[in-house]
């Protein structure tokens, strides 16, 4: 089958995130199983404008995050509309619109989180309240009368898109992946001696990272010996000002940052820190936290959506207040209490067994019909 894939990032696009890589392993999967795969993509410095990997094929256009939709919509209407058997359409802050232009191709929106909160933590003054109160409620209560069916990543997302009209029925739920094996034994795992809190992810502000500096210093007044670990990238304005309170916090010497990390390092990071922390303002799911729990460490997050997607409160994680006060005394409970810390830790880790870009694929084929087209039918 002829599948053209519209998104806003690729996998190899410098700010990519969880959604990414969620993407990328369903159409590596769909070109393994015999179907054509056109990434439509935005560009960014350095990037070609055509580039093929292990069988996918990447267009990238426009490369202003608000402008690509308008220049990614025209390159597949100019050039790919009548060769597309299927159209799947990634719906991240602007719409493509592409899906409801293509009524007579069997089509899809694929939603990993609806921005809401995000808006004004990402976007300046005003557009980032216009974004939040009208644009994108406006987009979304357009889409939703399409009766285009709908993907989407976790029960929060769901019940957003079915509070702007989408009808539940319009919604299938696939399953998240990770690209770590989980640890064969929990009991091979050597933590730090010392109580270790990680901060892991990129430094955005919607992602809150400062809270969890700040939630390090106020549980250091009860447990002196903590360290706290960070990894992820400080290249945007907001990671300087992280950067900038690690070195004016009194405690930095127990702070150890460690920039943008390998696979191996964030392994690493994960088995030996204790808890990783997660404050976003929203989540599409909150793909560390099962990574982190994969490798034999909870994670203590704010009550948000998508944390309590992947955050099972008190099962295999905890979800508190969205303030660093309430986060702090929720890991000092955690680390005082290691039996409740060891049943958490065992249930992530099983938990996280389940959570497979094999099971995601499965989820992702039968709701579209492919796990019954089979490989290359149309082309």
């Amino acid at each position: 089958m002829r599948i053209v894939w519209m998104s806003w990032k690729d996998g190899y696009h410098p700010q990519t995130g969880g959604a990414e890589i969620v993407s990328g392993a369903l159409m590596r999967r769909l070109v393994q199983d015999g179907h054509s795969v056109t990434l439509i993509t935005s560009s960014y410095p350095g990037a070609a404008h055509e580039t093929w990997h292990s069988g996918l094929r990447i267009i990238r256009v426009g490369s202003n995050r608000y402008i690509h939709p308008i220049s990614g919509l025209a390159y597949y209407m100019r050039h790919l509309r009548t060769e597309c058997d299927m159209l799947i359409e990634e719906v991240n802050v602007a719409p493509y619109f592409s899906a409801v232009l293509s009524q007579k191709i069997k089509s899809y929106l694929f939603y990993h989180q609806l921005e809401g909160p995000v808006w004004p933590y990402e976007v300046p003054k005003p557009l980032g309240y216009i974004g939040k109160y009208i644009l994108e409620p406006t987009a979304t209560r357009i889409l939703s009368r399409s009766k285009i069916p709908v993907l989407t990543i976790s029960d929060s997302t769901a019940k957003d898109l079915v509070s702007y009209g989408f009808p539940p029925s319009q919604i299938a739920i696939i399953s998240e992946g990770i690209n770590l094996q989980p640890v064969p034994s929990l009991a091979a795992i050597v933590k730090f001696e010392k109580p270790t809190l990680l901060c892991f992810g990129a430094m955005r502000t919607m992602k809150r990272t400062i809270d969890q500096i700040t939630a390090f210093e106020i549980l250091k007044s009860v447990l002196p010996d903590a360290q706290l670990k960070i990894a992820g990238r400080c290249d945007s304005r907001y990671g300087q000002r992280v950067m900038a309170q690690i070195h004016a916090s009194p405690y930095r010497s127990d702070i150890e940052y460690f920039g943008h990390v390998d696979t191996r390092q964030k392994m690493h990071l994960f088995r030996r820190c204790h808890i990783v922390m997660q404050t976003a303002v929203h989540e599409g799911w909150g793909l560390t936290v099962t990574e982190a729990a994969s490798q034999g460490t909870p994670a203590v997050g704010y009550n948000v959506k998508g944390l309590r997607d992947s955050i099972k409160h008190n099962v295999t994680g905890i979800l508190t207040h969205q303030n660093p006060r309430a986060l702090a005394s929720a890991m000092v409970g955690l680390l005082k209490n290691k039996p409740q810390y060891q049943a958490l830790q065992q249930a992530a880790w099983q938990w996280s067994k389940t959570i497979t870009f094999e099971q995601s694929y499965q989820d992702f084929t039968h709701a579209t019909g492919l796990d019954k087209a089979g490989g290359n039918t149309y082309a």
